[in-house]
């Protein structure tokens, strides 16, 4: 299933539950095409539109229900929270990215309490949110899909079926930690150039040249030349990510050599204290690698 364009959707009553850098900006956005949106968040948003205090109130009645929250234990736990106050039948589309063991337990809990799952994470950072272009990979029913499909129209720049429930997580985690590598190896490359001599403007040029230009190179280039490191996809998602690609690829016997450099440099940036930073941010680790954490 792929889809390029707008399509009119049926309104619906929609929870969001998470409003960090993506939820606050997909409510923001159902609420302007016309939903009746609740938005819960575990830290209070009253500015939100749709603002919910409680997660089980903003749940009630809903035909869906988007969950945006930091990691595997967060899901499990909201899920938990909620479940008894899950119209029969529900939808509800789990986005944050998570270990595929905690996909499955989540499709479990729902299904429990009689309502419908989707495994569909996403990519595209903040920008990509704003302007309505994140790509979701679907996980589960194709009817299921079907139904939320015209919604996430608006929001996406794709949706695309990927098989089963689990399935969309995996194909997530490939993709995050292809661009940890792909950042771990601008950043190395920027470094060796600036150590010989060469200037940042210099390199970027270059690159614009060269077979390894990329939208990525592109999105972060701003940061790197200005050092603005505010966050798009702070250093604690990435991180958490590698170390469940990492953690799949361990039970699939995978050795991933290049993907474990990355982790090494992330942990370096946590013990840092750049958590709440960019990313691309890790440019600055490996530019002093012997820096005092």
């Amino acid at each position: 299933m792929r889809h390029g364009g707008v399509v009119e959707a049926r309104l619906m009553r929609i929870a969001v539950l998470g409003l960090g850098l993506i939820g606050s900006i997909w409510a923001r956005h159902l609420h302007a095409d016309g939903h009746q949106v609740r938005a819960w968040n575990r830290s209070q948003k009253p500015e939100q539109p749709g603002w919910t205090a409680d997660a089980g109130d903003a749940v009630r009645d809903a035909e869906l229900v988007l969950v945006v929250v930091a990691d595997g234990p967060a899901v499990l736990a909201l899920i938990a929270q909620v479940a008894a106050s899950l119209a029969p039948g529900v939808i509800v589309c789990q986005h944050s990215t998570i270990g595929t063991d905690e996909t499955l337990a989540a499709a479990q809990l729902v299904r429990a309490a009689g309502a419908r799952f989707i495994d569909m994470p996403f990519t595209g950072s903040k920008p990509a949110a704003e302007q309505r272009q994140n790509v979701f990979f679907v996980g589960g029913a194709a009817a299921d899909a079907a139904v939320v499909q015209p919604v996430y129209a608006r929001l996406a720049k794709a949706q695309l079926a990927v098989g089963d429930v689990g399935q969309g997580t995996a194909i997530k985690l490939s993709f995050n930690l292809m661009l940890a590598d792909l950042n771990q190896a601008m950043c190395e490359s920027q470094e060796l150039a600036r150590r010989a001599g060469i200037p940042a403007a210099t390199w970027f040029a270059a690159l614009d040249l060269n077979a390894g230009k990329s939208p990525y190179g592109d999105l972060k280039k701003p940061k790197w030349l200005a050092g603005d490191y505010s966050p798009q996809f702070a250093v604690k998602h990435m991180a958490k990510d590698v170390r469940l690609a990492q953690r799949l690829a361990a039970q699939l016997a995978l050795p991933m050599p290049l993907t474990a450099a990355a982790e090494r440099t992330f942990t370096a940036a946590e013990a840092r204290g750049l958590s709440e930073l960019d990313f691309s941010a890790i440019l600055t680790v490996i530019r002093e690698p012997d820096q005092n954490a």
